[in-house]
């Protein structure tokens, strides 16, 4: 990677400070981040790693912030946010540049990263005005009853290297138009995209003299930092984004201080093709959902059940379109896979596909780690294709790397809904299907036990418009779209007598 230049663009010195409260930036500068690309190996810059007293210097402006914006009208607090996403406009093909060269995802993807933050900025602008309450008719003589929503006060967000800043603004926005501050500790694999945000952010918070503290970030290690974030009785909402172990421990510690959380953690989703599936339009749907991210994403697919009557052409179609997969640079638009993150997640998938062998598994295409010219970070993968069964250990189980298992089936749809619903997560799901009936059973009840049930379209790329999150291990959590902004207010219930005696409720009589 030559040119550089976006890195200037977004105000990037190649040394940062770990902490920002939107208007400063301050930090620990003794210990330090190297964030080096998974691209090509080079060191993009480094980051300090803060301490506890940079913390409670970014609470301490936190909390003040959020007494102060929660008084600021919701529409007005909404303004902010809109100019917030013209500023992303402004400045989203260097931020995606970024994105794709520290996380190593395609530039198409990195690109429409950033889109998601625009297009979450304007949801949140459109909900600034409806943010409702509901009206009910009360039991007794004039009275009147409604339910309002107020904020929180400050909310801790918690993200992940794979989308090291759409997950942020997912959570960021809403929470900022619904009245509260946040503080965000993003991940330490991808530190300088969320500093460049702030750099984007900066010029907007000072125009608009938003409170010091409205939005805030800290760099620093997870069993620090993190923990502190967690602990903190000042933050009665956490919104935790990552592995189902980490969300254990978030859902463990808030839950003990009686706090909220919001957890969107592990997928391991399918893609069902039954014998009326249109396999033209599977195809492409299949393929970039288990190679887009280079298998990265939460929504990843990672099993296909595939019937028995479209098994082998199916097989066939497969293996011959991953052999087509372009791997390289994710800057070069002509590729289809990038890198993996580090050499842990190399690791991490060489060992599940040993276990998948070792299991009964039958390696059908790629899982090899490539060498030589173009992939000097040693970070890049030959997407895998494993003949499976359902009741391998490993098939269970989420591995964050491209691994695709088929698997077959030869019963009912009721049987390959089994197959899906038999592991521990919960997050999307799709099925292939041009009968009406098994598209209904599949969103039935019965049906798809997942947050996200997809009919003729992929497990991944999910739009802001719906709530998004899944069930079992997945968290039960929901962020971006719909009413999943009621996750970070307050309800309450108020009752209104505007009449000259007191009545109680269900007719208890109480005289005096």
């Amino acid at each position: 990677m030559k040119d550089l230049s976006f890195l200037k663009d977004l105000g990037m010195t190649g040394t940062e400070l770990p902490v920002s409260t939107g208007v400063q930036s301050f930090g620990n500068q003794a210990h330090k981040f190297s964030s080096f690309s998974p691209v090509d190996g080079k060191l993009i810059g480094t980051i300090g790693k803060a301490n506890l007293s940079d913390y409670e210097r970014m609470m301490t402006e936190a909390l003040k912030a959020a007494e102060v914006w929660r008084k600021v009208p919701a529409p007005k607090r909404g303004e902010v946010v809109r100019q917030i996403g013209d500023e992303l406009r402004r400045k989203k093909n260097s931020l995606g540049m970024l994105v794709s060269y520290e996380m190593g995802k395609s530039l198409q993807e990195g690109l429409g990263e950033v889109q998601e933050m625009i297009d979450i900025c304007d949801f949140a602008v459109g909900l600034s005005r409806q943010l409702y309450g509901n009206t009910m008719h009360s039991e007794r003589f004039e009275h009147r009853m409604y339910e309002q929503w107020h904020p929180v006060g400050v909310v801790g967000i918690i993200s992940a290297f794979n989308f090291p800043v759409a997950v942020w603004a997912w959570n960021a926005m809403l929470a900022m138009v619904c009245g509260n501050a946040t503080v965000w500790k993003p991940s330490e694999k991808t530190p300088l995209s969320a500093v460049a945000t702030f750099h984007i952010l900066k010029g907007v918070l000072l125009k608009n003299q938003v409170p010091e503290g409205v939005c805030s970030f800290i760099v620093g290690d997870a069993l620090e930092i993190g923990e502190a974030l967690i602990h903190d009785g000042r933050i009665p909402v956490v919104s935790a984004t990552g592995s189902t172990r980490m969300g254990r421990r978030v859902g463990e510690v808030v839950g003990k201080r009686l706090g909220r959380t919001i957890l969107e953690l592990g997928g391991n989703n399918a893609i069902i093709l039954t014998p009326f599936a249109d396999l033209k339009l599977a195809l492409p749907a299949i393929v970039f959902g288990a190679v887009g991210t280079c298998g990265q994403r939460c929504t990843t697919t990672r099993r296909l059940i595939v019937h028995s009557s479209l098994y082998d052409s199916l097989k066939e179609q497969l293996v011959k379109a991953y052999s087509s997969l372009r791997i390289g640079s994710p800057l070069d638009e002509h590729n289809h896979v990038g890198p993996l993150i580090d050499h842990d997640s190399k690791d991490l998938m060489q060992k599940a596909i040993t276990q998948a062998k070792e299991q009964g598994g039958k390696l059908l295409y790629g899982g090899d780690v490539l060498t030589g010219p173009g992939y000097e970070s040693g970070c890049y993968v030959r997407p895998a294709i494993i003949e499976a069964r359902p009741d391998m250990e490993i098939v269970g189980e989420e591995t964050f790397a491209p691994i695709l298992y088929l698997l077959k089936y030869s019963g009912s749809l009721e049987d390959a809904i089994g197959i899906q619903n038999s592991v521990k997560q919960g997050l999307s799901s799709a099925l292939f299907s041009r009968d009406l009936i098994e598209a209904e059973r599949f969103l039935s009840a019965h049906g798809s036990d997942c947050g996200i049930a997809n009919i003729n379209i992929g497990t991944s790329g999910a739009e802001i418009g719906g709530a998004f999150g899944g069930e079992k291990e997945t968290g039960g959590g929901r962020e971006s779209g719909s009413d999943s902004w009621k996750a970070y207010m307050r309800r309450q219930t108020n009752t209104i007598n505007y009449g000259v005696s007191v009545p109680l409720a269900q007719g208890i009589k109480f005289d005096i």
